[in-house]
């Protein structure tokens, strides 16, 4: 059977689900993969949720719609725990990566996802820490390449240098750099 991974990303208007869904797409089409990646959003404003959707697959991929039934769930914003329903359609031993300073046990009860994989990365930490700003997309990126194989971490790299260029680009890899070493899993 063909490989699919289908990624629901979860954020809010500023925070890059989009751009880290676009990131994780060129990265996996240097590794050979087809691709889509796609927002979804409701009011346009800074701070609205926003979901984002990645699929990635070994052949062309046919479908056209929402992901309605994940593999994997990206949360960048914690505070969306308490807000949505972020394990909505997730398959059973799906992942669940979440930008949480909790242990991933925490955050499974939490969202009460019993039969999901759940891994937790301070992403938060990790961007104030290397640029000193609440910018925790990229971190994100990290964390999924540990928990997945959907791509691999340096043709996520080159592709988060490739659209962050300069400084800026390798604060970037240091952080996704520092969230792969640092995902825990429950």
């Amino acid at each position: 059977m063909p490989f699919l991974s289908e990624i629901r990303w979860h954020g809010r208007g500023g925070q890059g689900a989009v751009t880290a869904s676009q990131i994780l797409a060129a990265a996996a089409l240097l590794d050979g993969k087809y691709v889509q990646a796609f927002p979804e959003f409701g009011p346009e404003r800074a701070g609205a949720p926003v979901r984002a959707f990645t699929r990635i697959s070994d052949e062309p991929i046919n479908i056209h719609s929402q992901i309605y039934t994940p593999d994997v769930v990206i949360v960048i914003d914690p505070t969306l725990l308490k807000t949505v329903k972020v394990t909505e359609g997730l398959t059973k031993g799906g992942k669940l990566i979440v930008n949480s300073d909790k242990n991933p046990e925490e955050v499974k009860k939490e969202v009460n996802a019993p039969d999901a994989e759940v891994y937790t990365v301070n992403a938060t930490r990790i961007a104030l820490d290397v640029i000193g700003r609440a910018l925790f997309n990229t971190p994100m990126l990290g964390a999924l390449i540990k928990a997945t194989d959907v791509a691999s971490l340096d043709s996520v790299m080159k592709e988060t240098k490739t659209r962050f260029p300069g400084p800026i680009g390798d604060k970037n890899v240091e952080m996704i750099k520092r969230a792969f070493e640092g995902v825990r899993k429950a």
